[in-house]
């Protein structure tokens, strides 16, 4: 097996469990390991620290799975990381309300660069690193014997392949190609969703918790969903006896799968308007026509992909966070989001105070949002916890 020495004081990280070990931390490679082989990392000393797997064109220069030196990173090791992530979501497997869920969470699950969703009788699934790229075949064959799905399809078509020194993927691994719709139900909430062509991975089961929470304020309001998607805080709102939803979203299919959704459930489609267009313009016609909302959704998609776009994603969710504060009601409720890692719970909250002084209102945090418990975040790893949100009351 090759040795990954780490420079000298570069062992930090890895003594305090975090999965990762930047390139610039390494002071030889003693070997030639392949992208995506198994190496022992060790620190300037030669003491043995932690195994993971190689990849030599990644700003990762290891993901670590393992620091028992005398663990095998075998086919069983593999499996029983795919069984113990599944036996964390019996409750979630065993709902008779929900079937659309994560089922792997890459690093929080011990598996780094593995992403795994349920969707009814299918499984929807991203590999993204080069170590998981070797020895999916196990992992897949894993997830068919504990889960029997339909199908398994690849949704592996994100940028972070590339870094990887990887060709996208897209297509059926196993079984049946899923049909243009599968429907799921969350919280009792019917949807249906496109494995192949949604967003992600086709939904966000991201937000189960919080559309719930949101729903819960919705009785008789008007209500405005901004990045509305497939409609997830949409039919909860309107489950919940909202007067009126309007939904807005600049992808057809989006408009298209959210109309399908309101119908699906039998839904009033007299209290909902569907309006496909750029929420930044449809916000700012909205102030023009002097129009007035109760609640206000915003879950935009991530500015902020990396630290070195913070100050524009900043400047970006203020914008959008100070509109949206003047076109509610007094006292009326913002749900704002951001899905961005590198935006911290306590930044974000400054973001909304700037935007706040900005529109002329006062704000009360009154509510805030995580990731779900499908989508947990390991203690040495804080990078996994990305969405955060807050439920605001604007004065």
């Amino acid at each position: 097996m090759a040795e990954i020495r780490l420079k000298k004081g570069k062992d930090k990280a890895v003594r305090q469990l975090h999965p990762w070990v930047f390139s610039g931390a390494v002071d030889n490679v003693k070997g030639s390991p392949d992208d995506g082989d198994i190496v022992t990392v060790t620190d300037h000393s030669g003491t043995f620290l932690a195994k993971g797997f190689f990849n030599s064109q990644s700003r990762v220069a290891v993901r670590l799975l393992e620091w028992t030196e005398n663990t095998d990173i075998n086919e069983l090791w593999w499996r029983n990381k795919i069984r113990k992530s599944l036996e964390s979501r019996q409750g979630l497997l065993d709902s008779k309300e929900t079937n659309a869920y994560r089922l792997i969470f890459s690093e929080a699950d011990f598996l780094p660069g593995l992403i795994a969703d349920r969707y009814g009788d299918y499984i929807s699934v991203q590999i993204l690193t080069s170590g998981i790229e070797k020895v999916k075949g196990v992992l897949l064959d894993e997830l068919q014997q504990q889960l029997r799905p339909k199908g398994i399809f690849d949704r592996s078509d994100a940028s972070a392949r590339s870094h990887e020194g990887l060709d996208a993927s897209f297509g059926s691994l196993y079984g049946e190609e899923p049909p243009e719709y599968v429907e799921v139900s969350e919280n009792g909430i019917r949807y249906l969703i496109n494995i192949a062509e949604g967003q992600k991975s086709g939904f966000f089961c991201d937000q189960r918790d919080n559309r719930r929470v949101v729903s819960e304020h919705a009785s008789g309001k008007r209500v405005l969903d901004c990045f509305s998607y497939s409609g997830g805080f949409t039919l909860n709102c309107l489950k919940k006896g909202a007067a009126e939803v309007i939904s807005v979203d600049s992808s057809p299919l989006a408009i298209e799968t959210l109309k399908r959704n309101v119908s699906l459930n039998g839904f009033d489609g007299l209290k909902h308007q569907a309006i496909q267009s750029d929420v930044n313009k449809q916000l700012r016609l909205f102030k023009e026509q002097d129009e007035r909302f109760d609640v206000i959704v915003l879950d935009p998609p991530k500015y902020a992909p990396s630290r070195s776009l913070l100050d524009k994603a900043s400047r970006a969710y203020k914008d959008l966070n100070r509109i949206s504060m003047g076109l509610l009601n007094s006292g009326g409720l913002l749900a704002t989001f951001s899905c961005s890692g590198a935006v911290d719970i306590n930044h974000f909250k400054q973001i909304l105070a700037w935007a706040a002084l900005d529109a002329g209102k006062d704000v009360q945090f009154i509510h805030q949002f995580s990731q779900p418990e499908d989508h947990p975040v390991r203690a040495s790893f804080p990078e996994g916890e990305y969405l955060k949100g807050l439920l605001c009351r604007v004065i």
